[in-house]
């Protein structure tokens, strides 16, 4: 029987951060699924869902333990999702306008006010391409409710872009793109 777990990884970055957990992953008979992973700053963190022998998980984790002496923080916990299927439609949003304090805030606030999941989120500031500007570009992958009202939710997320003085999209994602 396999285990799935979910981990979370944090350290200064450095070469062979990666490697060093993906060789203990497979050096415990576990096989790596899915991972985002991403320098920011002068860190590295990561997100990754495994599969594990259930005999090799005790090993694995106090193996998983010592990479702490090496600068590199990591969380495991037990994947619960995969007994649970996704129920709702999946959309897409985008954003950008100028870099302000705040936009992330009012719009997930948005979202949880209908009760929307944040499935993935990704964002940055960039320089506008004319004025070199800040401008501060999202883009997110939700998941809707069953019996979300997707005009209202629209219109509301339309107000608060208005409010921001951001642009805004928002797309249903086809299946395949789940």
């Amino acid at each position: 029987m396999e285990v799935p777990l979910v981990m979370t990884i944090i350290g200064k970055d450095r070469t062979g951060l990666v490697e060093s957990v993906a060789d203990i992953v497979a050096g415990h008979g576990g096989n790596w699924l899915e991972s985002r992973m991403c320098r920011l700053g002068g860190e590295f963190a990561g997100i990754l869902r495994i599969l594990v022998p259930a005999g090799r998980q005790p090993e694995l984790m106090l193996a998983l333990k010592a990479l702490e002496a090496r600068g590199l923080s990591v969380i495991v916990r037990a994947d619960e999702s995969s007994a649970t299927a996704a129920a709702g439609k999946f959309v897409l949003l985008e954003l950008v306008g100028h870099d302000r304090p705040g936009i992330v805030r009012e719009i997930t606030r948005v979202l949880a006010g209908q009760g929307v999941n944040v499935e993935e989120l990704s964002s940055e500031c960039v320089s506008a391409p004319m004025s070199g500007e800040p401008l501060f570009k999202a883009r997110v992958r939700l998941q809707l409710p069953t019996g979300c009202d997707s005009a209202a939710l629209r219109t509301e997320l339309e107000n608060i872009a208005a409010n921001l003085m951001v642009d805004i999209s928002l797309a249903e994602l086809d299946p395949k793109q789940r």
